[in-house]
This record gives structure tokens, sequence and C-alpha cells, in this order.
């Protein structure tokens, strides 16, 4: 399961509440379009914004919009309480594995977010994947923390953020974290302009946002990792540069709302207050470069 594409689809949202038919819609596109595994409720779905019961039912809707593609529900949250009612209820919906990114307002210690981990672990019946996001959650991981992490039950797969360019030190980055976990524990990258290195490096599998709504794209560049086609992996990656240069300018969430309105995918407003769409001067770029790559629903 933790191996492949994984993609990351919008939660279309509004002040009201969930466009549940849209929802639907944008995975099972993923769906059809054979993508290895569906990460609902990642950073790009919005997990932080919505509910319990809004994500319950995202989680549920994603399940069978998936038509039996597994489906990666996200629980982070700031109490661990919250995250144990939210890993029963992506158990509950049929959720095939769950994705724990520690959220923090308090910083948290190491022992602390191990504790977090071995609290939820010990009461899940599903594999768990640990979601080192610190671009959002501001909590760094060691590899000694995930070599921790990953004895304890449950725990399948670590989320990696984007390795460098740089073949050599990529896969270094990689060895050294394979060393500390179980052969059982795969690793995923995130950070879609540096997926292609992170693949070429070892990684078994790709978070991606942009799988959520190029999944066709997305696939190219992992099927060619995954052959060991590195060339070929980079220079698709490499086409992408424009839509890149923009996820690291205005980060990927805004500027994938923007393009999956611009391809008639959702409606606006679809991101939840406070935050905003793109200008328009920036929504002009994002088309541009939606143009340059050819891209198309």
């Amino acid at each position: 399961m933790f191996r492949g594409l994984s993609a990351f689809p919008l939660t279309p949202t509004t002040e009201y509440g969930i466009d549940e038919k849209t929802v639907h819609t944008l995975v099972s596109r993923l769906a059809t379009a054979g993508v290895d595994s569906i990460g609902a409720l990642g950073s790009t779905g919005g997990y932080a914004y919505l509910t319990r019961d809004q994500r319950a039912r995202v989680t549920k809707i994603a399940v069978e919009a998936a038509d039996g593609v597994p489906v990666i529900a996200g629980i982070g949250a700031l109490r661990t309480s919250q995250v144990l009612a939210l890993a029963e209820d992506a158990q509950n919906a049929g959720a095939s594995a769950v994705l724990l990114a520690p959220m923090t307002y308090q910083p948290l210690t190491e022992d602390e977010v191990f504790g977090l981990y071995e609290d939820v672990t010990r009461e899940l019946s599903v594999p768990l994947c640990v979601y080192d996001n610190p671009g959002t959650t501001h909590v760094h991981f060691t590899d000694e923390l995930h070599g921790r992490i990953a004895q304890l039950p449950n725990v399948a797969s670590i989320k990696i953020p984007g390795v460098s360019n740089d073949p050599a030190q990529a896969k270094a980055r990689v060895d050294a974290l394979r060393a500390l976990i179980p052969e059982t524990v795969t690793i995923g990258v995130s950070g879609d302009w540096t997926a292609a290195d992170g693949l070429n490096a070892g990684c078994d599998a790709w978070h991606s946002v942009i799988g959520g709504l190029l999944p066709q794209t997305a696939l190219a560049i992992t099927r060619a990792a995954e052959a060991g086609d590195t060339a070929r992996a980079i220079t698709l990656s490499n086409q992408l540069e424009p839509l890149w240069a923009l996820f690291r300018r205005h980060g990927s969430l805004r500027v994938v709302s923007a393009a999956a309105h611009h391809l008639g995918l959702i409606a606006e407003p679809n991101l939840p207050r406070p935050l905003h769409g793109l200008t328009a001067h920036a929504r002009r770029d994002v088309i541009a470069a939606l143009d340059s790559t050819g891209a198309t629903a």
C-alpha cells in the first residue's frame, strides 16, 4: 500500500461545509487513473481546518469513491484524545491506513512525539504512516526518533520531506534513515519538485500534491523511477518546473486550488477561511504554467 503514487486530493470547502459531490468526483477520477493509493485529508485536503464530523464524512466518501483503491486518512490533531477519536472514525469509515502528523501549538519534545505515536498505534487495527512535515507542523524529526517510532506496532511507513537534487546526497539521506528502521517499514517522499530525486534515491512512494490534480502526469514520473529509468523521471519532473516554481512561491495548496478551478474540477470558494485564494496576477501565472505543461483535466 505504501508504495508507488499516493495522490492527495483537495477537500473543497466553504464556510457552510464540504462540497461532498466534488470530493467524490475528485477521488473517483484518481481511482480511474490508476493511482496506487489516495491520501484523503492530508495537508492538501485541509484536514486541520475540518471538524471531526466533516473528516469522518470525507473519509467515508473517499472510500466509496475510491472503489477498492486504498485510502489513507489523515488523523492529525492537537490532542491525543482527538487523534484517537479520528483514528476510530477513519477505521469505521473503511480507511485502509491512517496518516499521522504531530500537530502542535506548544513545542513538543521528542518523548512527547514518541508518546503520541505510542498511544495511537496501541489502539490501531490498520497500518500507520508517520507524516514528517515540518513546513506545516513545525515538528522536526531526527532519524533516531524515526527509528524509535518505526519499532511500534502498526507503523508501516514514514513520509519524509523533500530530498536533495544531488543524487549522491539524496541516496545518502534515504540510506541513513533506512539503516535505522525495520525492513518492513517503507519510506515515502513529499515535496513534489524533489519527488523524482527521492524515488530515484530509493524511496518507495511519492505522497503527491500534483498527483491529486494531474494523476497521469504524476504516474508517468513514478513509473519511470520504478522501472529504473532515472533520467526519464527527472526529465518528466523538470517539465513541471513552472508549476514547481509556483509551489515554492505561493504554497502548493493555493496553487492546486487555483489550477483545479481553472481546469473546471472545483468551484470557488474552495479553501477554508482564513486561507485566501491566489491573486488575479498569480492565477494568470498558474494558467500559463498549466498551458506550458499541456496539463488537462
